[in-house]
């Protein structure tokens, strides 16, 4: 998470969110970003004073799994209250701006959980162009019962009296639901009140000026010194490499590592795209199998992410001996990325955050600890749909603006269990044969993430009058606007139906196909 000091050098026109261990609150970021203002997510422990430093045009409170009445439940500085700034409570930050300012919260008769209708009492201010009777998501066991002197109450939902506030001449607002997420129809023109007319923010996150930013902040840092970038051919790093080569030029040299882990005659494309079209260079490294004897029997797929990792920054530093010098490596490295990395949640007894770690991505977890290497990271701070945005704008083509999101590891994490080369070929046909039919439809991007898998299991089918035991592949189709959460995708029967007879007969080793139906939480998007 930034921390506030870092915050700074931002441009002012920011709205921060002090983050109280909601699921949603980057969610919020992301949202706030939509109406191009800048928004990031900092510690609810952040003071009043720091905030006052940081002078943002907004702050937003996050929801959080704790009741504001229990015990060591999270707190902001009271002080916050007093800073002139306009203030949006989500969920748990509503009931803390109640509970703080003298009203009352208690536990509901009732929870409220899921769509709403919200009955609309004072349709000005916060709630305009919202539709009376618009839908918006619950999830809240406590209620407020009694607001602080000068609320008043702006809208209620059937089962919620107090389900948005305000105290109009202090700029302060709370919303019992969760305007952030898809399911709340009206919580984007919530926002985009909150935003332009109470904060009275502008637009300026734009990506031209992210664009304008971002070089000078690469040629500040890199001066006249070389970099190496680590190229995969997908959107993020290859955006990276359209705008580190505008910013530094020459001074670039990007180098595809093959480490037998990619799709199907992905390699050779990518390096003559890049050299011949974009006249970027590329150094292209065949270290196929030092990366095969790396994971050799290796099933664990957290100890697979870090061999991965450990053995792709090693090939980079001898790599850059041979070329080089050079001092710095330039990475896609994305806020999705390192929220997952050190993911987190809150200790219910003293509401603060723990890091939990959902997966190592091998550009940031899996780093080692004695890295030669400087980073640059420009896209840390940007969403996957922020990035595409950005691709196009430094002219990127769209066939790799609009490619599906492909893991660093490779196919070696939709291996599971252990990697041999019977199994990356038998998946590389898999996987080549999902990418084609959904081409011929025309419905490749229709989805997120459209790619196969293979269990390290083998069972009993009958082709040709003859028994098999093979291989089953399950097929992964999911849609998502941000990878943060997803849902399978609900795709035509005689699609299924296409790649599975089309598997199980053009793909030796595989006998047997089928549809996974998670969706993200509880699973996540990979398999491992």
């Amino acid at each position: 998470m930034i921390q506030a000091e870092d915050l700074k050098q931002l441009d002012r026109q920011i709205i921060v969110i002090l983050d109280f261990g909601s699921q949603y609150s980057e969610l919020i970021a992301r949202r706030i970003r939509e109406t191009q203002v800048y928004s990031e997510v900092i510690s609810y422990r952040t003071t009043a004073e720091q905030l006052r430093q940081l002078n943002p045009k907004g702050i937003i409170l996050s929801g959080g799994p704790s009741s504001v009445y229990d015990q060591g439940a999270p707190q902001c500085d009271p002080e916050i209250w007093q800073l002139g700034i306009p203030v949006l409570g989500v969920c748990y930050g509503m009931q803390l701006m109640v509970q703080q300012l003298g009203g009352e919260v208690e536990r509901a008769d009732r929870g409220e959980y899921g769509k709403a209708a919200l009955v609309i009492d004072d349709p000005t201010d916060l709630l305009t162009n919202v539709d009376d009777g618009t839908t918006m998501w619950m999830s809240h066991g406590d209620s407020v019962t009694k607001l602080p002197d000068g609320f008043e109450l702006l809208a209620h939902t059937d089962n919620t009296s107090c389900a948005a506030i305000a105290h109009h001449e202090r700029k302060l607002y709370g919303v019992q639901f969760h305007p952030e997420v898809v399911h709340s129809l009206g919580g984007m023109p919530l926002i985009r009140n909150f935003v332009y007319h109470i904060c009275q923010a502008e637009p300026t996150w734009t990506t031209a000026a992210f664009v304008e930013q971002s070089i000078r902040e690469i040629r500040a840092k890199v001066g006249d010194k070389r970099v190496l970038l680590a190229l995969s051919g997908g959107v993020d790093s290859s955006t990276l490499a359209f705008l580190m080569h505008r910013a530094i030029g020459d001074q670039l040299t990007c180098m595809f590592i093959d480490q037998g882990f990619m799709r199907k005659y992905e390699p050779e494309r990518l390096v003559k795209l890049f050299e011949e079209q974009f006249h970027i260079n590329v150094a292209y490294v065949n270290a196929r199998e030092r990366f095969l004897a790396a994971v050799d029997g290796i099933t664990d797929p957290e100890e697979k992410r870090k061999r991965i990792g450990h053995e792709f920054i090693r090939v980079f530093e001898e790599e850059s001996r041979r070329l080089g010098p050079f001092d710095y490596l330039a990475q896609g490295t994305l806020y999705p990325d390192v929220i997952e990395s050190a993911d987190t949640n809150v200790d219910p007894k003293t509401g603060e955050r723990v890091a939990v770690k959902i997966k190592s991505h091998h550009n940031v977890g899996g780093l080692p600890k004695d890295l030669c290497f400087k980073l640059v990271e420009p896209l840390r701070k940007l969403f996957k749909d922020e990035v595409r945005k950005l691709g196009r704008s430094v002219g990127l083509p769209e066939e790799i603006v609009q490619r599906h999101p492909f893991p660093g590891p490779g196919l070696a994490i939709r291996i599971l269990g252990e990697i041999t080369e019977e199994r990356l070929e038998i998946l590389r046909d898999a996987d080549l044969i999902v990418r084609q039919e959904i081409n011929r439809r025309g419905i490749y991007h229709d989805f997120w993430q459209a790619f196969a898998v293979l269990l390290p299991v083998r069972s009993v089918g009958v082709m040709g009058d003859q028994r098999t035991y093979a291989y089953p592949i399950v097929l992964r189709l999911v849609s998502s606007e941000d990878g943060m959460t997803a849902d399978w995708s609900r795709v035509p029967y005689d699609l299924l139906e296409t790649i599975s007879n089309r598997i199980v007969n053009e793909v030796p080793g595989v006998n047997r196909v089928v549809y996974d139906i998670t969706s993200k939480p509880p699973g996540t998007i990979e398999w491992e």
